[in-house]
């Protein structure tokens, strides 16, 4: 681990250059100007995590604080670079569990581990369309169900990637090769979790819109892990995503196989479908998704997913079970004047077998003080049945940005 010292240094330095680098971005017509005309921003997210976790002994409670310095250079002849530090650390005692403080089976891991790291980092060329991207960079497709940045934890997933994306007549392109997926357990190694995978990976996706409100997409992720072989994998598949008068609709299929050094040799389906509305300002919308097993050896995996948005938020199937995962859910969403409400009902059994793992209820309220400070209360309740443990999370947050 860094030691504390350092990691402030390297924040003051940062801040130490802020009068010269708070400026807005722009196109800069000589070299010099792209520092001059350069665009400076800073973050903090506070969070508190309360977590009740039958199989733990003690009630974790995480206090934590990531603060975060964008510097992006103005434009020059389509060229342009960004920087990106964070810092994760915990006020108070460090009353909860990561992978790598040794405090694992005490307390439920909280996965917000202290450190200071670069959490982006590239140079880009832009022209007529095209993007072109190459070093260290956050990678978002579709709706992170494959392929995201987990941006709820403190620390981010990001990317070391030389990333395309371009129209090709009416199809756009994106396209990623990647050598390096830096995870969110932080900087430091130790614990369970590698902090990053050894990479070998492509991610490729297609979009269309063939009509104005309705979307098209086709992808292929092969995934290969040298460090992580058994999340190694290929997966192709096709969604659509939009909307018929009052009615929103997405749909979603993938068929996914073994790959590369994958020690299971497996073949598992995906499907999605979901259809919402909004009944005087109140959205309203039930969905069904299937995570599919071959007959027990091996379920279908998104490894690189935002999966805390999938599957409930107590995150009890970061992992897809052997026997697969079939989720029937239902969601409200609206507001009462400035704060933001969403209420999420989960029903979880096995693919494979009969088995009910069991339920969950979801609710979060927001609320933007103003237009630097927002705040968020959050709650998950899973209920087992056949599967892991009762748990509990409540979360506070303060997000402040300027």
């Amino acid at each position: 681990m860094k030691p504390r010292s350092f990691r402030l240094s390297a924040f003051a330095l940062l801040f130490g250059l802020h009068p010269f680098l708070m400026v807005n971005a722009e196109e800069a017509t000589s070299l010099s100007e792209i520092f001059t005309k350069s665009d400076t921003s800073f973050t903090f997210r506070y969070r508190f995590e309360h977590v009740d976790d039958e199989n733990a002994e003690k009630n974790a409670n995480a206090s934590t604080l990531k603060s975060r310095i964008t510097w992006t250079s103005a434009s020059y002849h389509g060229f342009s670079g960004l920087l990106e530090v964070d810092d994760v650390s915990h006020i108070g005692g460090e009353n909860y569990a990561t992978p790598s403080n040794g405090k694992v089976g005490e307390y439920p891991i909280v996965a917000d581990p202290d450190g200071t790291d670069i959490n982006q980092v590239y140079l880009k060329y832009q022209q007529d369309g095209f993007t072109g991207t190459a070093g260290r960079q956050r990678i978002l497709h579709s709706g992170q169900r494959f392929i995201g940045g987990v941006g709820w934890r403190q620390n981010e997933q990001t990317y070391d990637s030389v990333r395309v994306q371009l129209p090709i007549g009416p199809v756009t392109l994106d396209y990623s090769y990647i050598w390096d997926v830096n995870r969110i357990f932080g900087p430091d190694t130790g614990g369970a979790q590698p902090r990053r995978y050894d990479s070998d990976s492509h991610a490729l996706y297609l979009s269309f819109s063939p009509i104005e409100g309705h979307k098209l997409a086709a992808f292929a992720y092969l995934l290969d892990f040298d460090n992580a072989a058994a999340n190694s994998s290929q997966t192709y598949g096709i969604e659509y995503s939009g909307a018929v008068g009052p009615v929103t609709l997405a749909a979603s299929a993938a068929s996914q196989t073994d790959y590369a050094d994958g020690p299971i040799d497996y073949d598992a389906d995906y499907y999605m479908a979901e259809i919402g509305t909004k009944i005087k300002g109140v959205g309203l919308g039930i969905g069904y998704e299937l995570l599919g097993s071959d007959d027990g050896m091996k379920a279908f995996s998104t490894p690189l997913a935002t999966l805390h948005k999938f599957q409930g938020w107590a995150d009890q199937f970061l992992v897809t079970p052997a026997d697969g995962i079939e989720d029937i859910y239902f969601k409200m969403t609206g507001s009462i004047g400035k704060t933001n409400l969403a209420f999420f009902y989960h029903d979880y059994s096995a693919d494979e077998g009969s088995a009910d793992y069991g339920e969950e209820y979801n609710a979060v309220a927001s609320y933007p003080i103003n237009k630097y400070v927002g705040v968020e209360l959050k709650y998950a309740k899973y209920d087992a049945d056949e599967f892991s443990q009762d748990t509990d999370k409540i979360w506070f947050s303060v997000n402040v940005k300027f």
